[in-house]
């Protein structure tokens, strides 16, 4: 008996011992699990290499992992990247859930992957909820920017050849994107994606390290999913109306909010001396040149623009590379900035070569293009393209003395894209910005910045083909619209309108195709009022569209400020409601007098000249508008030290 106790005690002893070291264990597993979160799947990965799990990620995109035994790495757009050139912790791969997706590289080779036609690189893994993903307008563009250029054979070299292809209104493709030396052609693009620490006058370098996807442990990052709706999905809280727009307009005239220049230039004083000149200038009652009626004051607006002729010069920056820089797009929904970049590049009346005589500064780069050769489609992130711009505008700030003397308030840019007022925040923030985007909400300040009219220019070579529409008396169609669900307005236009009654022609999208194409022309130059509702964004090409065809626009969209709201008398040629009022559409139109409607659209005949893209500058065309109201706005808020 004494020797079975004997034997069961060491047994007891050492079952204890085991059961100790297993919990052990498991507890010391747990830990180590939690502790590695979120990157438990890479663990899983290494403890169970067989099954391939793959990690769903916000906004339905999915992250897959790289192995460093593929030779090769797959990204959209069917192009190949050698696996030699990077390692498994250099390179993301995603799927955008249609087929596509993308590739991320932790900060080298640049020149690399652009070369072999990647056009998509993660800067930074921090998602931006306030921005729309894509604008679907954005899609076509790049259905247009991806066309593979078949007449470029007897060109030069790749630089040459996207330069004619701009020239052309050609959109610039990836094909040659691909085939141009990144590391001598994008000095920006390469200093990105090798900081040094001294730039010298090239652009500052942007540390990449910490903003990118990867772990330290070399494991792919989860993005946590959210629900959060974007600011383009949802009403705005605030509406500023059409009537404060004006107040805040006569308001900011009375008293600028501009900063004084650290010191005041001959030209601070002319132009400060102008503005005395053009009050008290004198009252025009019957010009032939322009019509009264669609101006707030035609006297103002003409005086204004006879001392811009003779006094306003601006400074052109050379700094920057194609094709963010200097590479006007002259065809597709972003065409405005791209024209005016054509167009002030090539004027030898307003632009001197001696910024000493310059009275503005123009910052020539394409928020499109910006867009375009920086933004990782899907990755719901615009940090880089914003800190892209951050570092130019230190660089002209540390290469020239004119940015800093007035803290930029002297310089201006044009941009059309929807994010422009994203990239443009803070380092930009006292330029005067040109904008299709002018949202008083999304920082867009009336009477300092201009609302830039959102143009779709279908042929670069013939701007103004399909121009002009049917008489008042053949236009039988009450109103019409035809579009994309962009946004959250859209579809509740279509819920109250579409098929409800034969007077309104309110449709969906219209079906691909130049028969399709042609339609729409046709029922917006037979149409009384041409519905304009906002997309993702305030702004819409058809406001544009509906002047180009001689329908008078129904602008329906909060807190959009009208292009050149501090000339032109919107009420003389347009039609503004409110977001609510959509269901009482009908009975708003219907309610018009024919005599109103009469003027209405006499008015947009008449102010039809000045939205206009002429090849060769015009008086008081598009081109000129737009400096002008740069030129106005910049002599309304000078101030003087």
């Amino acid at each position: 008996m004494e020797l079975l106790n004997g034997f069961k005690n060491p047994f007891r002893s050492e079952y204890k011992r085991w059961v100790f070291l297993v919990g052990l264990v498991a507890i010391s597993h747990l830990l180590f699990q939690s502790f590695l979160l979120p990157y438990g799947n890479a663990l899983r990965s290494l403890l169970l290499p067989g099954i391939d799990d793959s990690i769903e990620g916000n906004y339905g995109n999915v992250v897959s992992p790289v192995r460093s035994g593929s030779k090769s790495v797959v990204v959209r757009n069917t192009l190949t990247i050698n696996g030699s050139d990077f390692s498994t912790r250099d390179v993301i791969l995603f799927n955008d859930g249609n087929g596509g997706g993308g590739v991320g590289i932790s900060g080298r080779k640049i020149g690399d992957w652009v070369e072999k036609g990647v056009s998509n690189v993660i800067f930074d893994g921090n998602v931006d909820d306030d921005y729309a993903s894509e604008n679907g307008e954005d899609l076509n563009e790049n259905a247009v920017l991806e066309e593979v250029i078949r007449d470029q054979d007897n060109y030069v070299n790749a630089t040459s050849r996207i330069e004619q292809v701009a020239k052309h209104g050609r959109e610039v493709s990836i094909g040659e994107l691909r085939d141009v030396n990144t590391t001598s052609q994008y000095p920006a693009l390469s200093s990105m994606a090798n900081p040094t620490p001294n730039a010298g006058s090239s652009f500052r370098s942007t540390s990449l390290q910490s903003d990118h996807t990867v772990s330290k442990s070399n494991s792919l990052m989860v993005v946590k999913p959210g629900k959060k709706k974007m600011r383009c999905e949802m009403p705005p809280k605030t509406v500023t109306t059409i009537d404060e727009m004006n107040r805040i307009l006569l308001r900011h005239r009375r008293s600028s909010r501009a900063m004084r220049p650290r010191r005041s230039s001959i030209r601070d004083k002319e132009i400060f001396a102008a503005k005395s000149w053009i009050e008290n200038g004198p009252v025009i009652t019957n010009d032939q040149d322009l019509y009264a009626p669609v101006f707030r004051n035609v006297s103002l607006f003409k005086r204004s623009y006879e001392l811009m002729e003779q006094i306003l010069k601006v400074y052109v920056y050379k700094d920057g590379k194609k094709p963010i820089f200097h590479l006007p797009i002259l065809k597709g929904l972003y065409a405005s900035e791209g024209w005016f970049m054509k167009l002030m590049q090539g004027n030898k009346h307003f632009v001197v070569k001696d910024p000493h005589r310059a009275h503005l500064f123009y910052m020539p780069f394409s928020s499109r293009m910006l867009e375009y050769t920086l933004y990782v489609r899907n990755s719901h992130n615009r940090t880089n393209l914003r800190q892209f711009l951050k570092d130019y505008t230190e660089t002209i700030s540390a290469k020239y003395p004119y940015f800093n003397r007035t803290d930029g308030a002297d310089h201006f840019l044009v941009a059309c894209h929807d994010w422009a007022p994203y990239e443009t925040r803070h380092h930009m923030e006292h330029c005067i910005k040109a904008l299709c985007n002018a949202d008083v909400t999304a920082g867009f300040k009336i009477g300092r910045d201009v609302s830039l009219p959102e143009t779709y220019v279908r042929s670069a070579r013939n701007p103004l083909r399909d121009l002009g529409g049917k008489p008042a008396s053949q236009r039988h169609i009450l109103a019409f619209y035809a579009g994309s669900m962009h946004g959250y307005l859209r579809p509740i236009l279509l819920k109250h309108w579409k098929d409800k009654d034969t007077d309104m022609k309110i449709l969906g999208p219209m079906p691909p195709g130049v028969a399709s194409k042609m339609n729409y022309i046709q029922h917006m130059k037979s149409t009384k009022y041409c519905i304009c509702p906002k997309g993702y964004e305030v702004n819409s090409p058809r406001v544009v569209e509906s002047i180009f065809y001689e329908c008078v626009p129904v602008i329906i969209s909060d807190n959009f400020v009208p292009p050149f709201f501090e000339v032109l008398d919107w009420g003389a040629f347009s039609i503004i409601l409110a977001e609510k009022d959509i269901p009482n559409l009908k009975d708003i139109l219907t309610s018009i007098p024919q005599e109103r409607y009469l003027a209405l659209q006499l008015g947009v005949r008449k102010v039809q000249r000045h939205f206009l893209w002429h090849a060769k500058p015009e008086r008081y065309d598009l081109f000129h508008m737009t400096l002008h109201s740069i030129w106005y706005n910049r002599v309304y808020q000078i101030k003087l030290r």
